[in-house]
């Protein structure tokens, strides 16, 4: 039987908060997250709003709180630069401030430090003499990786 053709058990309201709870206790998400998966338990949209609120009054959503735990994750773990993270969070429909708050936790010397660590490894992966398409690949990489490429070009020409 087809995964897709089993028909998915649909929760009552005080299922789904019970579930809900969990989900946020387990790892923070943010109002966007538990929204599109309170639909797909199968409630309609002001049980919807009525449990999303009920998380936010207890405390198990906080937008400010997911993004900076967001931001800090995907800098420290998946090495990503300033751009790429505050993209996903905006895809998460994050507010400005919260997005604002959430780059702080990304100090600026690890920021540099972690994109010259990113330059000298792909620089080593990178077969062949150092020339011009060589530093292109290593940029084009920083760059894929959300850096600011003013930045990323500034520390290529260092070295």
């Amino acid at each position: 039987m087809d995964i897709e053709n089993k028909q998915k058990k649909k929760l009552t309201p005080q299922q789904a908060l019970i579930k809900a709870q969990q989900s946020c206790a387990y790892q923070e998400r943010c109002q966007q997250e538990m929204r599109n998966k309170l639909y797909e338990w199968g409630l309609y949209s002001n049980d919807v709003e009525n449990i999303i609120a009920d998380l936010i009054t207890n405390d198990f959503l906080n937008e400010e709180r997911f993004a900076k735990s967001y931001a800090g994750g995907k800098f420290r773990i998946k090495k990503w630069g300033r751009i790429k993270i505050k993209t996903e969070l905006k895809k998460r429909n994050i507010s400005d401030y919260c997005i604002k708050k959430a780059m702080q936790e990304i100090n600026d010397t690890e920021y540099i430090k972690t994109l010259q660590q990113l330059i000298e490894k792909k620089n080593k992966e990178i077969k062949g003499k150092k020339t011009q398409i060589h530093t292109y690949k290593v940029a084009k990489y920083a760059i894929s990786k959300g850096f600011e490429s003013d930045v990323v070009w500034e520390l290529l020409r260092e070295e």
